[in-house]
């Protein structure tokens, strides 16, 4: 990763999830995940925090991460920490369950104006969800440039410098600072958190905010404020065995109709 001096202040969205090792449960009445038990540090963001944290140490910077999180759940932030983070910002409120991704945005873009930072990462998109909108919506309501997908960053005078991965390689995008980016798995790999880094973590500040901290109004976000809804979850369909084609010297036209009744060819 190339980087320039500059000092930057760089704040990294990072998501508490349940432990992938043990089987999730879902809520009988919402339908969705119950996150009362213990959470971590959800391995996709551990890429955007050490991309952060190699950022920090080039350019004498500091690391803000901040997270969304029900029960007041500081482990993953605490991982986090650990590995190097300066400071961490926690949005835990009632009010916040149900909310959506967009909910979510929300309450992440708020935290965002009270930490001021020069940059914003985010991974690609959380193990638990999938939906991959987050970063993008939180660049919209900052009204801050979005790159996704950033597989290198270079930081210069006021601009930042992003490879942006794509099926053929990779495209080179230059924009202003401050700006949103999203960052692909595995571009780097995040460091263990230290045993002298975990007894310093204990010690970083921390703030626990709630809704009312941020000025949002609790019928924009939670259940009140989602607009989508689990209708209804169902096991994955069994896989059907395939069709054996036993070449008799005519299997090549047999593959290639199949591939014209499917639309491929």
């Amino acid at each position: 990763m190339e980087l320039q001096t500059h000092t930057v202040r760089i704040a990294v969205c990072v998501k508490q999830i349940p432990d992938p090792a043990n089987p999730g449960k879902l809520d009988p009445d919402t339908k969705t995940l119950v996150r009362a038990e213990k959470l971590i540090l959800d391995e996709s963001d551990s890429y955007g925090v050490e991309m952060a944290l190699q950022m920090a140490e080039a350019t004498e910077g500091e690391v803000v991460v901040v997270s969304m999180a029900p029960n007041e759940e500081f482990g993953g932030l605490r991982t986090a920490l650990a590995m190097g983070a300066d400071r961490a910002i926690l949005v835990s409120d009632e009010a916040l369950a149900g909310s959506d991704a967009l909910g979510t945005a929300k309450v992440l873009a708020a935290a965002m104006r009270r930490a001021e930072p020069d940059l914003i990462l985010a991974a690609t998109e959380s193990t638990d969800g999938y939906t991959g909108t987050v970063p993008a919506q939180i660049a919209e309501l900052l009204g801050l440039p979005s790159v996704t997908f950033a597989k290198s960053v270079s930081l210069g005078d006021g601009e930042v410098t992003v490879q942006r991965q794509t099926e053929d390689g990779y495209d080179e995008v230059v924009c202003p600072l401050p700006a949103v980016l999203s960052v692909t798995a595995g571009v780097v790999e995040p460091r263990y958190p230290s045993f002298k880094g975990i007894m310093a973590a204990k010690n970083k500040p921390a703030d626990r905010l709630g809704i009312a901290d941020l000025g949002i109004e609790a019928g924009q976000v939670g259940w009140a404020g989602a607009r989508q809804e689990i209708v209804e979850v169902a096991p994955v369909p069994a896989r059907e065995a395939g069709e054996v084609v036993t070449d008799d010297g005519s299997g090549h036209e047999r593959i290639v109709a199949f591939l014209e009744e499917l639309k491929v060819l």
